[in-house]
């Protein structure tokens, strides 16, 4: 006679209850465009972040227009609109050091709804806002790097490396105390500024202070 199994009091077959413990299934939002108006640094840090946090619900895609700024923006209106309704939102990475013509890619931005993450003076001091609160005013990307490389020995914005390991645990610092420099659309206007807080946002929307 075959041995029967022992009940173990269970209703319901295991597997079930194993089926009944995964998370909701959530669909993933259209993607994200990104431009950035510089070759290395701010799209390898972007990519870090995005690996880092492994958020399976956005998605972004990452392009580089090393121009100036309103060229930047022109090439994000172009390929947002040659995706047709492939993006949810469209954005650029630009700085305010060392660019004519800024205040007319912001107007270009604002009237092809275009979000600008603009660092005031540059990506630099966003990079330093993941090491300290840092209020004082910033002359361009000389004394930037300065600061940083305090916290980043040998720090290029010319480097083709780019160590995202360093900035992983200070994401959600900098975004604290970059919100609190600049209004949204004042960056221009102050600084130090960063409105890649905005941006990080979007990436990583669960961070439970932004």
């Amino acid at each position: 006679m075959a041995r029967q199994p022992k009940p173990d009091g269970r209703k319901t077959p295991r597997r079930e209850s194993t089926l009944r413990r995964r998370p909701a299934h959530r669909d993933p939002l259209p993607p994200i465009l990104v431009v950035c108006g510089a070759m290395n640094t701010e799209p390898a840090y972007l990519k870090g972040l995005l690996a880092s946090v492994d958020n399976r619900a956005v998605a972004v895609k990452i392009k580089i227009c090393a121009q100036d700024p309103v060229s930047v923006v022109r090439h994000t209106v172009a390929e947002r609109n040659k995706a047709g309704d492939h993006y949810h939102q469209a954005w650029c990475v630009l700085d305010v050091v060392e660019f004519a013509h800024l205040e007319e890619a912001l107007r270009l931005a604002a009237d092809e709804n275009v979000e600008v993450a603009l660092s005031n003076p540059c990506f630099e001091l966003w990079l330093l806002l993941h090491f300290r609160d840092h209020r004082a005013a910033v002359t361009g990307y000389a004394q930037a790097k300065k600061h940083l490389c305090g916290h980043h020995p040998n720090y290029s914005k010319a480097a083709r490396e780019f160590d995202f390991g360093r900035y992983r645990a200070g994401w959600p610092e900098a975004v604290e105390r970059a919100r609190k420099l600049a209004k949204k659309g004042e960056e221009a206007k102050v600084n130090p500024s960063s409105a890649m807080w905005r941006l990080v946002q979007q990436i990583a929307p669960t961070h439970p202070s932004v």
